[in-house]
C-alpha cells in the first residue's frame, strides 16, 4: 500500500495538554502538505484553525475527552460549540462507568443525542477498548451501530493502551455495515498502519506517520 494512500486515512493528531497555537498551526500545515484525512485537535483551537485553514482541511475535535464522564448535557454543549466554531467531525468519549454498570440506555442516548446534533457530519465514538472486556467491546459495536454513529474508535491515547490489531479485528466482526473503524493510539509505523487498514480500519489517529515523512525529508 502506498504511503500516500495510508496518509489519506490519517487523522493527524495533536491533543497534548501543553499544545499551543504555533504547535496546532504546524499540524495544520503538515496535514495540508501530506494530504491527510483531517487534523484532530483540542476544541479550544477549532475556531482559530478554521479561520487559518479555510476549506483546505477537515477539522476533527474531541468531546468529553479523555475520560468520558462529563454529563450528556456538557457533551452536547461541547459538540454544539465545536460545530459552531467550524469542526467537521466529532470524536466523543463514552461514559465507561455507565457501560460497565450495564446502563446501555445511558450510553445509547448519549450517542443518539450527539449524532442528532452532528447530522450529516461524522461522529466517532471512542470506547477506550483497553478498559473494556471483550463482551463490553461487542456491546459497544452494537450500540454504535444501533444509534447512528459513523465510527467506533479504539482509544483516546491517554489510557493504559492504544489501538491493538485484536480490537480492530473484533470490531470488524461485530459492527454494522454502516459503521467504520478508527484505530488510534500508539500507531508508530507505516507497516502497523497498513496492517490496521487491512484488518478493517478506515481511519487512523496518529501524528507519528507525518513525523516520519518530515524526518525522512530532512535527511
Amino acid at each position: 500500500m502506498e504511503r500516500t494512500e495510508i496518509l489519506s486515512r490519517v487523522d493527524h493528531t495533536l491533543l497534548a495538554q501543553e499544545a499551543t497555537w504555533p504547535d496546532i498551526k504546524t499540524i495544520c500545515d503538515d496535514a495540508v502538505k501530506y494530504d491527510t484525512a483531517s487534523i484532530c485537535i483540542p476544541p479550544s483551537f477549532v475556531r482559530e484553525a478554521r479561520e487559518y485553514l479555510g476549506d483546505r482541511m477537515t477539522i476533527c475535535t474531541v468531546i468529553g475527552f479523555p475520560n468520558g464522564y462529563n454529563t450528556t448535557a456538557v457533551k452536547l454543549y461541547e459538540t454544539q460549540t465545536a460545530l459552531a466554531d467550524g469542526a467537521d467531525e466529532i470524536d466523543m468519549v463514552i461514559n465507561i462507568g455507565a457501560l460497565k454498570e450495564g446502563n446501555e440506555g445511558y450510553v445509547a442516548n448519549e450517542i443518539r443525542t450527539l449524532k442528532g446534533v452532528c447530522g450529516k457530519r461524522i461522529l466517532k465514538v471512542i470506547v477506550e477498548a483497553c478498559l473494556l472486556t471483550e463482551e463490553e467491546k461487542i456491546t459497544m459495536c452494537r450500540l454504535v451501530t444501533e444509534n447512528g454513529a459513523d465510527y467506533i474508535k479504539t482509544s483516546t491515547g491517554f489510557s493504559t493502551s492504544g489501538a491493538t490489531f485484536e480490537d480492530v479485528e473484533l470490531f470488524a466482526k461485530h459492527i454494522g455495515p454502516n459503521v467504520k473503524i478508527k484505530a488510534a493510539g500508539g500507531i508508530a509505523s507505516f507497516a502497523d498502519a497498513e496492517k490496521f487498514i487491512r484488518l478493517g480500519a478506515s481511519r487512523l489517529g496518529t501524528s507519528r506517520l507525518v513525523k516520519i515523512m518530515k524526518s525522512e525529508a530532512a535527511e
